[in-house]
C-alpha cells in the first residue's frame, strides 16, 4: 500500500477522553512494565516500546548524555529481532481493534516512534495526544465534577447486614468495593489482587463519567472507611462520604452470622479453589482466613485472639476434612459481638443524626429506588 493510500485511510491522534472512555476504546499502552503496574485505563493493553531496563538505560543516557544519544541508544537497544517483535505485537492489536488507539506518558516520543514503526509497517494507526498524564488528569477532574455536583446517599449498617446485595439491585449505585475487588472489612480480601490505586480511581472515575452520561446524578455508595483494603477512596469523595444522608440497614444476628458464612467462608473457599487448584485452593484459604484474625489480635487481646483462633482452626479443619462449615459460626457469632458490633454502635451513635431511613433490606432497597426516581 503507498504512503499516499495509508494516508487517506488513517484516523487522526485525538484529545477526545470522554469518548474513549465512553465507548471502551481499545488502546495500547507503550510505556514500560513499571510504569503500566502502578496503574492504567480499562481496555487497555501494555505492548511496551521499551522493558524496564531498557527504559532505565535510556534515562540515565538522557540524563548524562542528552536527548540525542538517548534516542540513539534506545534504537541500538530496541533494533533488530526485538524491534520486529515488538511492531508484531503493535500489529496484531491493531488488526485486532481497529478501531483503537495507542499512547505514552505524555503522547510523547515514545508514543510517536510506536506510530512512526507501526507506519513503516504499512499500518496508519493513531494516537492519544496529551498520552497517560492527560486521560489521567482528566479522570481525577471527572471524579471531583461528580463530588461537586450529583448527589450521593449511604448505606450503612452492621457487619453481615447485606450492605452489598443491596448495592447490586440498585440501578443508581456505585460499587466502590468491586472497584477495589475487596470486601471493605479486615476479612475482605478476595483470592484474586487488588487493583493499583490508580487503576481503582481510573475505574471508579469511568464509572461516574457512564452513569452522569447516562442521566443519573443521584448515587447510593456503600458506607466504607478510607481505605478498602489498600485501596485508597479518593480524598474529596471520602470528606463528601462523611456528610451525605445514611439509610441504616437492619438484620438479625442470625441472618448476619448466615450471610458472612456464606459469603466469608463458603463462596471465599470457593473462589480460592477456581484461582488455586483443588489440591491447594482450601489451604490457602485457611491460611489467609487464619491472617485476616491474626491481623486484629492487638484490637481482641492475646487471650481473646488465641481462644478464636483455636475455634476457627477446629472449624477449619472439619471444612476441609468432611466440607461441613458448622463449626464457623461460633467464631464468627463471637467475633460480631465482641468485635465488629460495639465498633458499629459507636458508629451509628456518631452518624444518627444523618440517618433518613432505617430497615431490612426489603424496606431499604424500595426508600431507595423511590429516592432515585424523584
Amino acid at each position: 500500500m503507498s504512503a499516499e493510500n495509508l494516508k487517506s485511510r488513517a484516523r487522526p491522534d485525538t484529545a477526545d477522553f470522554r469518548a474513549i472512555f465512553l465507548h471502551d476504546v481499545p488502546m495500547i499502552d507503550t510505556r514500560a512494565p513499571v510504569e503500566f503496574n502502578k496503574g492504567s485505563f480499562p481496555h487497555t493493553v501494555n505492548l511496551p516500546l521499551m522493558s524496564d531496563i531498557e527504559r532505565q538505560k535510556v534515562g540515565t543516557c538522557y540524563k548524562q548524555k542528552g536527548q540525542q544519544a538517548a534516542i540513539a541508544l534506545g534504537h541500538e537497544l530496541v533494533g533488530g529481532k526485538v524491534k520486529a517483535e515488538r511492531v508484531a505485537a503493535w500489529a496484531a492489536f491493531t488488526r485486532a481493534h481497529p478501531d483503537g488507539y495507542l499512547f505514552c506518558f505524555r503522547g510523547g516520543l515514545r508514543s510517536q516512534i510506536s506510530q512512526q514503526w507501526l507506519a513503516e509497517a504499512g499500518i496508519e494507526y493513531p494516537r492519544i495526544t496529551g498520552g497517560y498524564k492527560a486521560m489521567r488528569t482528566f479522570l481525577l477532574e471527572e471524579i471531583e465534577s461528580a463530588v461537586r455536583e450529583c448527589q450521593f446517599t449511604l448505606v450503612g449498617g452492621m457487619t453481615g447486614t447485606g450492605k452489598t446485595e443491596v448495592i447490586a439491585q440498585l440501578d443508581n449505585a456505585v460499587d466502590l468495593e468491586g472497584h477495589a475487588n475487596h470486601r471493605g472489612s479486615t476479612f475482605g480480601k478476595r483470592a484474586t489482587p487488588q487493583p493499583a490505586q490508580i487503576t481503582f480511581e481510573n475505574n471508579l472515575a469511568v464509572d461516574l463519567l457512564k452513569r452522569r452520561a447516562a442521566g443519573q446524578q443521584q448515587f447510593v455508595l456503600e458506607d466504607e472507611s478510607r481505605l478498602i483494603g489498600r485501596c485508597s477512596i479518593p480524598l474529596s469523595l471520602h470528606q463528601g462520604m462523611r456528610e451525605y444522608p445514611l439509610v441504616w440497614l437492619d438484620d438479625s444476628l442470625e441472618g448476619r452470622v448466615e450471610r458472612i458464612l456464606k459469603d466469608y467462608v463458603i463462596d471465599l473457599c470457593d473462589d480460592f479453589v477456581s484461582e488455586h487448584g483443588s489440591d491447594e485452593g482450601p489451604g490457602i484459604f485457611a491460611s489467609a482466613l487464619r491472617q485476616n484474625l491474626a491481623n486484629i489480635t492487638k484490637r481482641l487481646g492475646g487471650e481473646r485472639y488465641r481462644e478464636l483462633d483455636a475455634i476457627m482452626q477446629a472449624a477449619l479443619d472439619q471444612q476441609l476434612a468432611s466440607g461441613n462449615v458448622d463449626r464457623h459460626r461460633e467464631w464468627i457469632t463471637a467475633l460480631l459481638r465482641d468485635y465488629y458490633d460495639p465498633m458499629y454502635d459507636y458508629q451509628l451513635e456518631q452518624k444518627s443524626a444523618r440517618i433518613v431511613f432505617r430497615g431490612n433490606q426489603r424496606e431499604v432497597v424500595e426508600y431507595l429506588r423511590a429516592q432515585a426516581s424523584k
